[in-house]
């Protein structure tokens, strides 16, 4: 989603549901102007949520990230519906504005700032699982032959690493590589579901 000045992806912030584990969900801002874009970011929930930065400014045609960390939680909701949402304001900065000068005041709209705001759900999704040491294209009913790697040794699935997108995070900041990392994580999310 986006408004006139940032590109705002996700605009679900999606957290993989698990008890007593805090959950980190990221939140890329892309600035699509020529100014600086102050930008702050607010909860209904302070309390169950750290946002980091939670204040800060985008530079022009650049991209920053946000990360929003769910705290461990002691118990799951019925019906796995979270109500929690965030608020994300921005306005154009003065130029060459660091984050130390963000002020509550160039978010009040009283004072005449033209303050964009995007509102963001938060959404549960189940964990990602561990992949299954059945081969695919495994006949159902059959017993699960282990594959054999090339030194002819049965491959250890516990040793497999994880894959993980902050060590792949682009050297560039560019808003094509942030986007093709979200949209690399979700295809593996999704194959692994």
């Amino acid at each position: 989603m986006s408004n006139e000045l940032l590109d705002i992806d996700p605009i679900d912030l999606q957290f993989p549901f698990e008890l007593k584990k805090q959950i980190s969900c990221s939140l890329y801002l892309a600035n699509k102007t020529d100014n600086y874009v102050a930008f702050k970011v607010k909860t209904t929930n302070p309390k169950k949520y750290c946002v980091r930065p939670n204040t800060g400014v985008v530079l022009p045609r650049s991209s920053s990230e946000v990360l929003v960390t769910m705290q461990a939680q002691k118990e799951a909701p019925a019906d796995m519906q979270c109500k929690d949402k965030f608020l994300l304001q921005c306005v154009v900065a003065s130029p060459g504005a660091t984050a130390r000068e963000v002020t509550p005041e160039m978010f009040s709209k009283e004072a005449g700032h033209r303050v964009e705001e995007t509102k963001l759900r938060v959404v549960y999704v189940d964990p990602p699982r561990p992949p299954s040491p059945v081969r695919e294209g495994s006949e159902e009913g059959s017993s699960p032959r282990a594959s054999v790697s090339d030194n002819g040794n049965a491959p250890d699935f516990t040793a497999v690493p994880r894959f993980s997108v902050d060590r792949l995070e682009p050297q560039d900041n560019s808003s094509e590589a942030r986007a093709l990392i979200t949209r690399l994580t979700e295809e593996r999310t999704l194959r692994f579901n």
